[in-house]
């Protein structure tokens, strides 16, 4: 991506408002647990030099997902720590805040998760996913608790995959409680026979890429989802605005940095606050 005198004006603009520069690493499937980690190094890296605030990953990147279509090593508590710590330092060193889709073991069985890291390299919390699909009830021990980040001007929430498709309340906890941007990570690869999108939410195309556009607008805040980079996967990496409008997608299959800058001003909050619950 060049950045030249075009991308420095709008950054000078950008200065003028309440901005935020994401980056969703749009990557293929791993190889193994160590191309995941050093391929994540090397986005991490990428993102630094793009000038992004913060990175997010797809679901568990590192050390992979755990697909029947794809073969990942059993869960290895040391690789994940020093995975932790590499990823850490890495964006301490890049100055960019990192969500790293991943696992944790805390019971024996793996946690799907993602690691929230600071641009300073210090370790800011987790986000588990407490609404497994049915998948993955054998695989995966379900977190417990939501929890909101700061970094700099935007408050984030992270809604993993099945979560933001088929319970928007997870998404509506985010914001009600003040992410300006909602994350999700997500792992969607194609099916036998299926649809092969070209454009973001078409009408012959699954109803996850209207999801998106329909928990933004629902909530009043920005959406960016991350997904693998897959050939004919039915979804791709993507922004959407708090009006419900896409405002960019990475191209389906390509491999790379999608890099997108916010109006945070943009995400009122507006309907997500005015939601009136039993607690109300």
């Amino acid at each position: 991506m060049s950045y030249g005198l075009e991308q420095g004006a709008r950054a000078r603009r950008l200065k003028r408002m309440s901005s935020c520069r994401l980056a969703l690493a749009n990557l293929p499937f791993p190889a193994s647990a160590d191309d995941s980690l050093a391929r994540a190094l090397a986005a991490i890296a990428e993102a630094g030099q793009a000038g992004a605030d913060l990175l997010c990953f797809p679901e568990c990147y590192v050390p992979g997902y755990r697909a029947p279509s794809h073969t990942v090593a059993p869960p290895d508590a040391a690789f994940l720590e020093r995975a932790y710590r590499d990823v850490a330092a890495a964006a301490g060193r890049a100055n960019v805040g990192v969500l790293l889709g991943t696992e944790r073991l805390v019971t024996g069985r793996p946690m799907i998760t993602t690691l929230v890291v600071n641009r300073d390299g210090s370790v800011a919390g987790w986000q588990d996913k407490v609404q497994l699909d049915p998948s993955e009830d054998a695989l995966y021990e379900a977190g417990t608790e939501r929890h909101v980040f700061t970094a700099g001007a935007v408050t984030f929430g992270l809604s993993i995959c099945h979560e933001a498709w088929r319970y928007p309340e997870t998404v509506r906890w985010a914001a009600r409680h003040g992410a300006q941007v909602v994350f999700v990570p997500h792992f969607h690869e194609a099916e036998p026979g299926s649809h092969r999108p070209t454009a973001f939410a078409e009408p012959a195309n699954t109803f996850h890429e209207k999801a998106i556009l329909c928990r933004a607008a629902e909530n009043t805040c920005f959406i960016a989802a991350a997904n693998y980079a897959g050939d004919g996967s039915p979804t791709t990496s993507a922004v959407a605005r708090p009006d419900g409008t896409v405002v960019a997608w990475q191209p389906y299959g390509k491999a790379g940095l999608l890099v997108v800058d916010l109006n945070l001003d943009d995400a009122t909050l507006l309907l997500a606050k005015r939601l009136k619950t039993a607690r109300d």
